[in-house]
């Protein structure tokens, strides 16, 4: 086998291989024997079909298998002999593969990059330093007692926090526009659901009573045709409920699993949650600068192959993730939605393989241990979901890697400069939560 390598521009490379004819045609002739005796034509006994009339049949279609399968094993053979790692699958072109002649082929594929990890120790990480307060545990409680509200119809005027149930049609300068219409709709007074000017504008309203609502589409509203407009809605008012909390009693506390103990066994398992939350987003958060200073000292340059990967493969999670992964191609979702997020996931593996490789880190096994009795602790039977995880190869390379990355931020906080910054509950979790947001 001849290989010749070629570096055409940054990560790409050309490479052209020739495979004898002798072991083409060897292989042609094999399979032609193998077929020969299982193939069943009319008109001849099985195994007694001639040659001849095997190849002309089948002759082809064998030498274009044949090809294929020499392609595949040769190239990895070849970039084995020139030691170079491929980034993706390649691209096979003028391919020749006539009879009696060598077999050859031009494979153009992306390397992966040398990475050279950049000096941490100009970073610096800000760790929030929090802690769970009475208040926080006050205003969780309210949170959760919000979320279970129930309404009652009455027969008043409309005030905040009321759900309000109407009918509307919206007009742009007399003219319906698309959606602009529904009936039946709840509205629930305060919750800024609508647009600006349009809740408001129902407080003071009751049950049957009619109105035109003028209001303003914000400058940034998604519909762009809409964006800025002045519209006008007839509105009627159908029924309106006003919300009723539940109290803080045995029936309240068994929804989140507290079956005795009352009030303080409700408080110690509500701020029991909060502090694991707390201690999750913290981790979180400081992960995401380490990643970022990662990043912003570490040149890399992104095989396109990677990137588009990423793509094909976030494209699918979003699929799955809308439940429409037996109605949609996946393909169809715009390239471009992905992109950016796609390259910052792969320059950060290339990042934190670069990192493993030069500092010799190796896999925590007694942490994977950890991390897997940690995720099955909230299961009722975490002996089943332990042994789930531990006979499931990717569920437990992914638990792996992920421990993996943990022990990379430990290794990198060491070397850069933290600062502690006090910050309460619910700045760090909107903190975290605005993070997640951007990065998405």
């Amino acid at each position: 086998m001849q290989v010749t390598l070629e570096t055409t521009e940054g990560l790409e490379r050309k490479m052209r291989i020739s495979v004898p004819a002798d072991q083409l045609e060897t292989q042609i002739d094999e399979k032609l024997k193998q077929t020969a005796q299982q193939v069943r034509l009319k008109g001849f006994r099985p195994g007694k079909v001639p040659m001849r009339e095997v190849e002309r049949r089948f002759g082809p279609g064998i030498r274009q298998e044949v090809s294929s399968e020499l392609i595949q094993t040769s190239f990895n053979e070849a970039v084995q002999q020139e030691s170079v790692a491929p980034a993706g699958t390649p691209q096979i072109e003028d391919v020749k593969m006539e009879a009696g002649q060598d077999l050859e082929y031009t494979a153009i594929f992306e390397v992966f990059p040398e990475v050279e990890p950049g000096d941490y120790s100009k970073v610096t990480i800000e760790r929030p330093v929090s802690e769970v307060t009475d208040d926080d545990l006050e205003r969780m409680t309210e949170k959760l007692r919000s979320q279970r509200i129930d309404y009652s119809q009455v027969e008043r005027k409309v005030a905040e926090e009321d759900r309000v149930n109407i009918d509307f049609e919206g007009f742009i300068d007399d003219e319906p526009f698309d959606g602009n219409k529904a009936e039946g709709s709840d509205i629930v007074i305060g919750s800024g659901n609508m647009i600006p000017g349009f809740e408001e504008g129902i407080i003071g309203c009751e049950a049957g009573d009619n109105k035109d609502l003028e209001v303003s589409f914000p400058e940034d509203y998604h519909v762009e045709d809409l964006a800025g407009k002045a519209a006008v809605f007839k509105i009627t008012v159908n029924s309106v409920s006003e919300p009723t909390k539940p109290d803080l009693d045995d029936e309240f506390f068994k929804q989140f699993g507290v079956e005795e103990g009352g009030l303080e066994a409700f408080r110690d398992e509500i701020r029991s949650n909060m502090v694991k939350e707390l201690e999750r987003a913290i981790k979180q958060r400081t992960k995401a600068q380490v990643m970022d200073g990662l990043v912003d000292t570490t040149e890399v340059d992104v095989p396109k192959a990677l990137v588009d990967g990423e793509i094909d493969r976030m494209r699918h999670e979003a699929v799955h993730q809308y439940g429409g992964h037996d109605s949609i191609d996946p393909s169809v979702l715009p390239a471009e939605m992905f992109e950016t997020q796609a390259r910052h996931r792969v320059t950060l593996g290339l990042i934190i393989n670069a990192v493993v490789e030069a500092s010799s880190v190796e896999v925590d096994e007694e942490r994977v241990q950890q991390t897997i009795e940690e995720m099955a602790s909230s299961y009722e039977d975490s002996e089943q979901v332990i042994d789930f995880y531990k006979s499931n190869e990717e569920q437990l390379s992914q638990i792996k890697n992920l421990v993996l990355e943990e022990q990379v931020v430990d290794l990198l906080l060491d070397q850069a400069t933290v600062k502690d910054v006090t910050m309460t509950y619910e700045e760090v979790m909107e903190s975290l939560q605005s993070e997640s947001g951007s990065a998405t």
